[in-house]
């Protein structure tokens, strides 16, 4: 079977890593020859995964194709579908998705728990709500990674949002945030990984480090997963979803985002489930039954970023000493420059301990640094 992947990232290559439990011949689709996962795939197609023509051609030929990032064209991957192409998510999930503001209306109209929330259209569009304050500010396109978003405590820091059409959220006063993977099938069969509490990094807005299964009251985890539920069965379409969501002071179960696609929140499921996140889409998109999505053990993932005031060719320093650590698994990205804030791979930790873990994650967050 041909299996198409559009974006050759970290993640792409992770997803080529879980192929070689299938017999399946792997395309992708990326405009960097040199992108991780150009070396793991059966054909690679130098391109824009953004044009129409580009995306169509490379998808013509194939059984199915799926995502490593929502920024693909849409139109393309529609046409495809019609002429019998089986596509992971399907276009109008993406199309939801790939934008902040039809994705916070999708919530608003299928009555799923979020924040209060204002569409705005510009910078002079955002000084009419100063009332609003405090707010996250979304861009409407384009936004990945931390990119894209902006927080305005108050009017003094409002030049800083986007003069473009985006999304204001009413601040939430938020106890954990947390991320439930789901799975589903062509025949509307689901499978759900248990919660992974995420910490981010408040100034690189990326994810610091996350502990699954998430500690939670049941009645929380009982919230969390029927909410996520209910967001991949009101998409209609089979794929895999990440389904970012916050728990607020009082307990309540909103949901902020949903990524369409692998997602770093089950990064630690390579090692820590019986059935991975990469293996679950190979199952979807092959058609098999779905995976077991159990813990063999809680997990925590620690990002290995590039470090301040280093850009040039990567090194890893304490590298060694982190591969000596007990139940520790290194994954590098195979990006050979670093820079800032940059993404060059992560670290998973298994434990019967969640102390264990959480200690282990804060001492590789600053024994392994990457250096240029």
């Amino acid at each position: 079977m041909k299996i198409g992947i559009l974006g050759g990232g970290q993640l792409g290559r992770m997803l080529l890593q879980a192929a070689a439990n299938y017999t399946v011949e792997t395309f992708v689709l990326e405009n960097d020859a040199l992108c991780p996962a150009a070396h793991l795939c059966h054909h690679f197609v130098l391109g824009d995964i953004r044009d129409y023509d580009t995306v169509y051609n490379f998808g013509k030929g194939l059984d199915a194709i799926t995502i490593e990032i929502e920024s693909v064209n849409v139109d393309a991957l529609e046409q495809l579908q019609k002429e019998g192409i089986r596509v992971y998510p399907s276009p109008s999930a993406i199309r939801i998705i790939k934008n902040k503001i039809r994705q916070k209306e999708f919530y608003y109209h299928h009555q799923l728990p979020t924040s209060e929330y204002i569409i705005t259209q510009n910078l002079a569009d955002l000084e009419d709500h100063k009332s609003f304050l405090p707010a996250v500010h979304k861009v409407g396109e384009g936004g990945y990674d931390g990119k894209g978003v902006q927080v305005i405590k108050d009017e003094t820091a409002m030049h800083s949002g986007f003069d473009a059409p985006s999304v204001l959220e009413k601040m939430v006063n938020i106890k954990k945030e947390i991320a439930v993977i789901v799975a589903m099938n062509d025949k509307g069969e689901t499978a759900i990984y248990p919660p992974a509490e995420m910490v981010f990094d408040p100034i690189l807005n990326l994810l610091d480090y996350q502990v699954s299964p998430a500690i939670l009251p049941e009645k929380v985890l009982w919230k969390a997963e029927a909410i996520a539920l209910k967001v991949v069965k009101e998409l209609q379409s089979p794929g895999l979803f990440a389904v970012e969501m916050f728990v607020d002071d009082h307990d309540e179960v909103l949901v902020n985002e949903t990524a369409p696609r692998v997602h770093n929140s089950g990064h630690h499921t390579i090692e820590a489930n019986y059935s991975s996140q990469y293996d679950m889409l190979w199952r979807i998109m092959l058609q098999y039954p779905l995976g077991n999505t159990d813990p063999i053990l809680p997990s925590a993932i620690v990002n290995i970023l590039g470090a301040e005031g280093y850009s040039g060719n990567a090194k890893y320093e304490g590298l060694d000493d982190v591969l000596r650590m007990e139940n520790v698994f290194v994954h590098l990205y195979g990006k050979e420059h670093t820079k800032p804030g940059r993404k060059m791979g992560h670290v998973t930790i298994m434990s019967k301990d969640y102390q264990d873990l959480t200690h282990k994650a804060n001492k590789i967050k600053y024994m392994l640094r990457v250096i240029a």
